[in-house]
């Protein structure tokens, strides 16, 4: 399967635009796999530096995940003020996630958002980036998470940084 859509203006990057590298990541911040695998892709992150661009995407299982929606727009809401990235640290901080109301709002003064921005209602103003997001994963035969995509297609190795860089950069292992 490809990546639909691919990478655009709308997504969350980290990295130049004209990297030559991208992952992407279909994530759920309550999900325990998703949360083993942040810090492995940090690592991957720094390794490529300016060649990666590295994107998240939301796809919260809320189906067995009662409070990643809850989450995803919270991430939203601190976008809105420029500390997305930040919002993702934190939510993905080691130890067990935290992401209930009162739980979303340290989170929001630990990632620099003030907390009443990042809980319902001021959060009806992300709920369509979620969906969109949540859409464009089934669309890209997303089924779980992390779930992910390299260079616009889905990686389905082990998440690991040795597995990863070679995916990103098969000259690595030559």
């Amino acid at each position: 399967m490809s990546l639909d859509p691919p990478v655009g203006p709308y997504d969350h990057v980290l990295g130049p635009p004209e990297a030559e590298l991208t992952l992407v990541e279909y994530g759920d911040f309550e999900c325990p796999y998703c949360r083993d695998a942040a810090p492995v892709l940090e690592q991957v992150r720094v390794r490529f530096g300016d060649r990666l661009q590295f994107v998240f995407r939301h796809f919260p299982l809320h189906e067995v995940h009662p409070h990643a929606i809850a989450a995803a727009l919270a991430a939203e809401m601190a976008g809105f003020e420029g500390r997305f990235w930040e919002m993702h640290e934190t939510l993905f901080a080691p130890g067990p996630p935290r992401l209930r109301q009162d739980d979303l709002r340290e989170h929001a003064v630990a990632a620099g958002v003030r907390p009443d921005r990042v809980v319902w209602p001021a959060t009806q103003l992300a709920e369509d980036r979620v969906e969109a997001g949540f859409n464009a994963a089934v669309r890209s035969g997303v089924r779980g998470t992390p779930t992910l995509f390299v260079n616009g297609e889905r990686y389905r190795g082990q998440v690991g940084v040795a597995e990863l860089s070679a995916a990103l950069d098969p000259a690595l292992t030559s």
